[in-house]
């Protein structure tokens, strides 16, 4: 029997490559996205498009307010950092940082799991281009998966739940390049956090600088269209 996972699903190039993975390990793929007032939602459309042509079985968005709280240029009235060098990206968490986002996501995904009798949960999380985000790191993950297993029932009743980060130690360029092996169309990503009202990429914040720097050195045109 095909075992079911998890894959949580931004629109963007990283989860879009997770996702393309946990299909040719043989998973049974349920995608999961979030409508958490982000100001880059046009990710979302990108998601269901990605999730129907990858073959996920079922695509859930769930709707979470964390415009509540703001604390984020991604959720509040900050700006989205332009044109940042290499060694500004590298200094400190970025204001793009969302509080707590990937403990909430996951917690989501882990209700999911339970509920489908999935033992696996795929993220992209990426700890070399990962832009100073706190919950992308392995030592966050590995604690995650553990207070998953203490507080669920299939933990207790010793059913471990997985959570897969094939992701975390690859630089972008790799992830690309592993990417277009397995037959992820990028054109239907979106990476940028900060794109005008028609969802063009602004190609200067440090997201879209991080994506196009990866595509230059794997040797591959970016097919999304940019601003500048």
């Amino acid at each position: 029997m095909t075992s079911k996972a998890i894959v949580l699903l931004s629109g963007g190039l990283d989860s879009a490559t997770t996702l393309a993975i946990a299909k040719d390990k043989g998973f049974q793929t349920f995608t999961l996205s979030f409508d958490y007032g982000q100001r880059h939602r046009v990710e979302l459309g990108r998601a269901k498009a990605l999730s129907e042509r990858m073959g996920g079985l079922q695509h859930r968005v769930v709707d979470i307010d964390l415009k509540q709280f703001g604390g984020s240029a991604l959720t509040s009235a900050i700006d989205v950092p332009k044109n940042r060098n290499d060694a500004e990206m590298a200094s400190g968490i970025p204001v793009t940082y969302v509080p707590a986002r990937n403990t909430i996501f996951l917690s989501y995904a882990l209700a999911y799991a339970e509920v489908q009798g999935a033992r696996d949960i795929f993220t992209g999380v990426n700890a070399v281009d990962y832009s100073g985000y706190p919950d992308c790191r392995p030592e966050f993950i590995a604690a995650y998966e553990k207070v998953a297993n203490l507080a669920t029932k299939a933990g207790v009743e010793g059913k471990p739940l997985k959570i897969h980060t094939p992701l975390i130690d690859l630089t972008k360029a790799r992830i690309i390049q592993k990417g277009l092996e397995l037959g992820v169309d990028y054109s239907l990503t979106h990476s940028c956090y900060d794109p005008d009202g028609a969802g063009t990429a602004c190609g200067v914040c440090d997201s879209c600088q991080l994506r196009l720097k990866g595509f230059k050195e794997a040797g591959v045109k970016d097919p999304v269209e940019y601003r500048k």
